[in-house]
């Protein structure tokens, strides 16, 4: 990476509590030391509105390639002015860029964080406070963004798509998703504490012009799940996963949300 250039947008103090959480870059497949910008969206439907990208929000920024990691959090404003910074890399391949958040709170209303709940397919956790009396009672949470998102430099890709992160949850596509072509299966592996998911709903966004797509799986015994993805286009991958909080800071539940973007590229013409 040569370059990084920053540019103002507003910052949303309200937004870093809605529904997803994700990296977009203005072109999935710059050429070699093309520019491009890269911004934080959070919204529903795969519609967002800017986030502030800056070292108060993040607790690290990386950069994998087949030239490995680079951190890049130090680089990051001190300010949360702008939500997007832009990228140019110098060699071709896939390059992973992958952001994990600093922890935010939130204390929802029962009736909220019970359909909160039902929505990212997280019934074990409402069972758990059914069994315990705590559905009648708000919803005290403290989440944490655990987002990647995938190029494709000089059109090239390589096995850096596949690169594991370390993040505290992980979404891993086990299949390079660059390569792919309409109609073709994308296998994913989600991992928490590096170790693999059971259960969890994956759900995989596409918007195709105003309509759109959300396909869900659950993820198997070995953190597994397979979605066909019809058409070509820019898509996301998303998953929830909460777990009781042990350090009695205030809160009820640590939830983690990981999140990957990508783009499966058009077909050739003619073919």
């Amino acid at each position: 990476m040569n370059k990084w250039i920053f540019s103002a947008v507003l910052w949303l103090a309200t937004a870093v509590q809605a529904h997803e959480f994700w990296m977009v870059p203005d072109r999935f497949s710059p050429p070699v030391r093309g520019e491009v910008e890269l911004a934080l969206r959070v919204g529903e439907n795969f519609v967002g509105d800017p986030v502030g990208f800056g070292r108060p929000m993040a607790e690290s920024l990386r950069w994998f390639s087949r030239g490995g990691e680079v951190v890049l959090t130090p680089q990051l404003p001190d300010h949360l002015a702008q939500d997007s910074v832009a990228l140019a890399f110098d060699r071709p391949g896939a390059q992973l860029i992958v952001l994990d958040t600093r922890p935010f709170t939130i204390t929802l209303s029962p009736d909220t964080f019970n359909a909160y709940l039902r929505e990212e397919g997280l019934e074990r956790v409402l069972a758990q406070r059914k069994a315990t009396g705590q559905d009648a009672q708000p919803g005290r949470e403290r989440y944490r963004r655990h987002v990647k998102t995938l190029l494709r430099v000089g059109g090239q890709s390589d096995a850096s798509f596949g690169v594991r992160a370390g993040q505290t949850l992980e979404i891993v596509p086990l299949a390079d998703p660059q390569r792919l072509r309409p109609g073709a299966a994308l296998p994913l592996q989600v991992l928490f504490n590096g170790a693999p998911l059971e259960g969890a709903l994956v759900k995989v966004w596409n918007q195709r012009g105003a309509q759109l797509n959300v396909l869900r799986t659950r993820i198997d015994a070995a953190g597994r799940s397979t979605t066909t993805l019809p058409w070509a286009g820019v898509w996301m991958a998303s998953v929830v996963h909460m777990v009781p909080t042990t350090d009695g800071q205030g809160q009820d539940w640590d939830s983690h949300w990981g999140n990957l973007t990508f783009e499966m590229p058009f077909p050739p013409a003619g073919r």
